[in-house]
Parts: C-alpha cells; sequence; structure tokens
C-alpha cells in the first residue's frame, strides 16, 4: 500500500531503500543522504577571524553529527596558518560534557557504535602521522573532541569517507580552479560553502561546486522556502521544504475528453 518513500539517513541506508523498491512495488523513492561538504576559503576575505566562527560551528554543531557539516576545509595556502590559530581560539568556547549543561557545546555521539566509528578514524590518522592540530582524544569512552587535521591529501580517507563526527580535515590550494576540483573531488554533493570578498570569485564558485545548497560567507542550511536536496551520491528524486518539496509527493495524471459531437 506504500507507494512513495522519502529516506534521510546514510547513502549505505539508501542503496537499500532503492532494493527493496524494485523487490516490492516499485515505489518512488526520495533519498537525501550523506555528504562531505567542502569549506572554500579564499585569500581575499575581509574578516577571517569571523570566517574561523562560521568553520567551527559547520564543522561541529551538533558534534559533526549533520549530513550538511562543513567536513573538508580547502583553504588558500596564503591564509591557511593564519585561519587555523584563530579556529583554535574559538575552540576553547567549544566546551565538551554533558549536553543538559547549558555551558556545554559538544555532548556525546549518539551511540557506543558511533563514538567506536568516529574514533577509529582518528586512531588511523595517527597511526598515519598525520598532523592533529587541535584535538585527537576521546574521553569516557564516549566523547571526542572536537578535531582538526592538516595536510590532508585528496586521496586520503579523511578526505573521501564520511565520517558524521567532530573531525574537520584541512586541505590547501593555490588557484580557484584548484579549490573548485578539490570541492567536486567526492562522490557526495550535498551542501557547500564559499568564503571570499571577490563578487566574482563568489559567483564562479557557488556556481561550478557541485552540491544542492551552496553558501556565501556563511554556514546554513537555508530555511523553510529554500530547496534541500544533493547531487551524486548525497541523493535524488527530489527536494525537502520550499514549494519544490511538493511535487515527491504528487504524480501527473492526463485526462483526455472527447467531446465532440458524433
Amino acid at each position: 500500500d506504500v507507494t512513495m518513500v522519502s529516506f534521510t539517513g546514510s547513502t549505505e541506508t539508501g542503496r537499500l531503500f532503492l532494493q527493496y523498491a524494485a523487490e516490492s512495488n516499485l515505489k518512488r523513492v526520495v533519498l537525501e543522504c550523506g555528504g562531505k561538504n567542502p569549506a572554500v576559503v579564499m585569500n581575499d576575505v575581509d574578516d577571517l577571524d569571523q570566517v574561523a566562527q562560521h568553520i567551527v560551528n559547520g564543522a561541529f554543531w551538533n558534534m559533526g553529527e549533520n549530513c550538511s557539516a562543513s567536513s573538508r576545509l580547502i583553504v588558500h595556502a596564503d591564509v591557511k596558518d593564519e585561519l587555523l590559530g584563530l579556529i583554535g581560539i574559538h575552540l576553547n568556547d567549544w566546551k565538551m560534557g554533558n549536553p543538559l549543561d547549558p555551558d556545554h557545546k559538544l555532548g556525546s555521539m549518539v551511540s557506543k557504535s558511533h563514538y567506536e566509528k568516529v574514533k577509529s578514524y582518528i586512531d588511523q590518522a595517527k597511526a598515519e602521522k598525520q598532523s592533529i592540530v587541535f584535538g585527537g582524544n576521546t574521553e569516557q569512552d564516549i566523547f571526542v573532541q572536537p578535531t582538526v587535521v592538516d595536510g590532508i591529501k585528496a586521496t586520503d580517507t579523511l578526505f573521501k569517507e564520511e565520517v558524521f563526527g567532530p573531525i574537520l580535515s584541512v586541505t590547501t590550494f593555490n588557484t580557484i580552479d584548484e579549490a573548485i576540483a578539490l570541492a567536486n573531488d567526492s562522490v557526495y554533493g550535498l551542501a557547500g560553502s564559499v568564503y571570499t570578498s571577490n563578487l566574482r570569485n563568489a559567483i564562479k564558485l557557488s556556481r561550478a561546486i557541485r552540491a544542492g545548497v551552496v553558501t556565501v560567507n556563511c554556514f546554513g542550511e537555508g530555511d523553510i522556502t529554500t530547496p534541500f536536496g544533493g547531487y551524486k551520491e548525497s541523493g535524488f528524486g527530489g527536494r525537502d521544504k520550499s514549494i519544490w518539496a511538493h511535487d515527491q509527493y504528487t504524480e501527473l495524471k492526463t485526462i483526455w475528453i472527447d467531446v465532440s459531437e458524433s
């Protein structure tokens, strides 16, 4: 009796819904799945401190357990060191602990099994001697510190796989075309953000990044009036929110009537 399913979750589970639909009544499936979202920072930004605040919020809000989290920082080499320093300063305000305590901005992972998954990425980074700039530790077998890992290449696991936790990878670039290539070097295409004071760069990056939502000089997901959804393995079939979301719950019908006299 079910003719349509809208699913939000991991890409791995989204694939199963397509399988189930094929095995049953060919129900329509709309998928909003994973993301590995880039935050591109140009070297022409006016206020790096404000950018740092957006990056920290985008990467670590809700412990990074957010499909549209800014999990890949793609930053111009000219401003990388200064930006990382500012990120470290703002991380001091993100205290970790019981989420019912209003002084804490970071709580625990959603489950023990997910904690183990997120921890495994940190363990791998340490084993590969990658540069952990901030964080890198866990507490009480359920808390993961907000972690920033520098020097990540496009071939590295932290660049490619969705962690769904408080880990931010950092990759540098020198030209805008290189930044676009890095941003799009992913099977995902859910969201992205761009930080620049140059209007031409803002438009070029926003148009070129293959993602369903791109924000400029801020982190966000829009509001109820704006469509939300992704490209590639981040999902397809429709959009959440806005008037566009109505399409996925309706079907077209043609009624042809002969009214001629005969």
